[in-house]
């Protein structure tokens, strides 16, 4: 079986927007940006032989306030920028009540599936208590980006990092694979 890193979208690969003070998804191709060396982080997870698949609520489309088709060009975008296995992604709203949507490991254990994954072997990179759950949940080791927005957590991750870069040299540590900081970037189209 395989071993993965899920990651969450905002915030951890791409810059979040700030709306009424919160930190938010973009709503727009305009706004939707990857963060510093996401990609350099990613195509070194691709390059030590992990599946890269990201796993991101995104419930202003279910709620109207985004356009799906905007929200698959932005993927779309995601895609040409970084060397990705899958995205998946639940567009219902917390009154849904579904098996996708974050904190639950819907989406990693759907991944798991389709991809024949070790989730106990595995990762779950975010940057939010939800995030951290999905993981925990899946079975994964949980790696939170930042300091959880002040967010109260019910339970604590496995480790912390400042970047999807620093939490990329965490998940490759483990694998006994090492990509120094300061080495020449690497590019995944190679």
């Amino acid at each position: 079986m395989k071993r993965a890193a899920f990651l969450d979208r905002d915030g951890v690969i791409t810059k979040s927007v700030i709306r009424n003070g919160k930190h938010c998804a973009p709503f727009s191709l305009e706004e939707f940006e990857l963060i510093g060396d996401a990609s350099e982080g990613i195509t070194v997870l691709k390059k030590a032989g992990l599946n890269v698949v990201v796993v991101t609520n995104q419930p202003d489309v279910g709620k109207g306030e985004v356009a799906k088709d905007v929200v698959e060009a932005m993927h779309e975008r995601l895609r040409a920028q970084a060397p990705l296995d899958d995205i998946k992604v639940c567009f219902h709203t917390n009154a849904d009540q579904c098996e996708c949507r974050k904190p639950k490991p819907g989406m990693l254990r759907q991944a798991a599936k389709e991809m024949n994954i070790d989730l106990s072997r595995s990762f779950m990179v975010g940057d939010r208590w939800s995030d951290m759950e999905a993981g925990r949940a899946a079975g994964c080791f949980t790696i939170l980006i930042g300091d959880g927005y002040g967010e109260k957590f019910s339970i604590n991750p496995d480790m912390k990092a400042a970047s999807l870069w620093e939490a990329s040299q965490i998940m490759l540590s483990s694998l006994s694979v090492s990509f120094q900081p300061n080495s020449p970037r690497v590019d995944w189209r190679q």
